[in-house]
């Protein structure tokens, strides 16, 4: 059998992607709908890595982190929706087996990194408001480069971790995914092998990823909240937390959708896909907006960008 199992997993060159099952009629509908969300989350992430570099008044940790959030959610969308779309308006809708381990990899990549550069964005938060008289010496430049970089290689470690023990199944039963895109539970339901190590595997990848995340975050923010109920006045209080609040709505938007994407009932897919919409494309579609609404120094860049325009015509 395991013979059996080897040679028909050699013999898998591509995968069929089912895509989100809807009828034929509203296939340039939902073309389009990917089309203007990935559209904004090209603008608005392009725009926001461009006042970044090229304001000195941003050139700050806080900046660094979201420019390097905005590259993340930049390119987690582009390495999904560009072939997603692709497959709404195409009979074939297949990816090959190399596409999808590079799909898996990058997506598992980009997302872990996220998680850890918003508990690097939530301890930069932590020194400015709790130790504003340290905080050049404490978030220095290197620091702040050892934590992207550090997060990228978290990232890079867990997604070799999952692709591994994914790709290492036999795929004799099915090629036909159940998603739009190459997600290790659907990829495990097409396998003949046993599943167990590989859900033990993800188990075990999500609490090293999500738990020191988390505390970090939680711990940083309770102390932030306890420093800043010290504050005498109103306004000082509302200045500091002004400085979190958009930390905390992308935060609270990236875990929310990751949750209803993995909590969603497996019996239930298409729940599953539309989930997974909201976080490939709504969530960093919607990240640039939070952080340009509720700051007052980017709205200020882009004001800059735009009277620059206006000069020049």
């Amino acid at each position: 059998m395991g013979d059996k199992g080897g040679d028909n997993h050699s013999e898998v060159t591509d995968f069929i992607l089912v895509g989100i099952r809807v009828r034929p009629e509203f296939h340039s509908l939902l073309f389009l709908l990917f089309l203007i969300v990935y559209w904004m989350v090209l603008l608005g992430n392009l725009s926001m890595i461009g006042i970044i570099v090229t304001d000195p008044r941003l050139n700050t940790p806080m900046y660094f982190f979201l420019g390097n959030l905005s590259i993340i959610d930049l390119s987690y969308s582009t390495v999904i929706v560009p072939k997603a779309m692709v497959n709404i308006l195409s009979q074939k809708k297949t990816i090959s087996f190399a596409g999808c381990v590079a799909q898996l990899f990058l997506y598992a990549l980009f997302m872990v990194t996220e998680a850890f550069v918003l508990a690097a964005m939530a301890y930069d938060r932590f020194i400015a408001i709790c130790n504003p008289l340290l905080y050049t010496v404490r978030m220095s430049r290197s620091l702040c480069i050892q934590l992207v970089a550090g997060s990228y290689l978290c990232g890079w470690v867990s997604s070799i971790l999952q692709i591994s023990v994914t790709f290492s199944m036999s795929f004799c039963a099915s090629r036909v995914i159940d998603h739009f895109y190459c997600d290790s539970n659907p990829i495990e339901k097409i396998s003949c092998s046993n599943v167990f190590m590989n859900k033990m595997v993800s188990l075990s990848l999500a609490i090293l990823i999500i738990l020191p995340t988390i505390v970090v975050i939680v711990v940083s923010y309770m102390y932030i909240v306890s420093t800043v109920l010290k504050i005498h006045s109103s306004e000082g209080r509302k200045k500091a937390f002004s400085t979190c609040s958009s930390h905390l709505g992308v935060v609270s938007l990236l875990y929310g959708t990751v949750s209803f994407v993995y909590l969603t009932p497996p019996s239930n897919p298409e729940l599953r896909k539309v989930a997974s919409v909201c976080y490939i494309l709504f969530t960093p579609m919607l990240n640039p907006l939070i952080y340009s609404l509720r700051n007052k120094d980017v709205k200020d860049a882009m004001r800059k960008v735009v009277w620059k325009k206006k000069v020049l015509l």
